[in-house]
């Protein structure tokens, strides 16, 4: 359901889109976005295990000419010069709901330093209920708020 919903509330920013799916775990965002009609997606996790899955369902689904799937720490890959495939269109950010706030936030920072197209992105953060409202960057406007049982979606635009 909360998968439905979200993907109903971004349907005008998948055509052709460029996804980066951060803390991919098995890709079912990242997918669901190539499905819906998302031009490329860059999957991130850093887990070796989560990548070989996200792999599979990529073959599983046909979608693997549409995508990268990259092992490294979300972090670490956000701080580096090398911006390989950005601008993207829209990020899908799920993190563990349990990982500190201050990584939360570093992301969304990082994310404005050349990851984002410069017109017309989103980006969409995923957090429990129970989590604290992140700082965000100044220029992000929350353009939809949806609850899901203990889940929190929180869709990002520019302002």
């Amino acid at each position: 359901m909360a998968r439905e919903g979200l993907f109903s509330s971004i349907a005008t920013a998948l055509p052709s889109a460029r996804v980066l799916d951060l803390y991919a775990g098995t890709g079912a965002l990242g997918i669901e976005a190539l499905s819906r009609g998302a031009g490329h997606a860059t999957f991130v996790e850093r887990n070796p295990a989560a990548n070989r899955t996200i792999a599979q369902n990529l073959e599983r689904t046909r979608l693997s000419d549409r995508a990268q799937v990259v092992r490294a720490d979300v972090l670490d890959l956000l701080s580096r010069d090398d911006k390989r495939g950005a601008p993207f269109d829209l990020v899908l950010a799920d993190p563990p709901y349990d990982g500190p706030e201050e990584q939360v936030l570093a992301a969304a920072r990082l994310l404005t330093s050349g990851w984002l197209a410069g017109h017309r992105w989103t980006v969409v953060l995923t957090r429990g209920t129970r989590s604290s409202m992140p700082v965000i960057p100044v220029d992000w406007r929350v353009a939809r708020r949806l609850e899901y049982g203990d889940t929190l979606v929180l869709v990002f635009r520019e302002v």
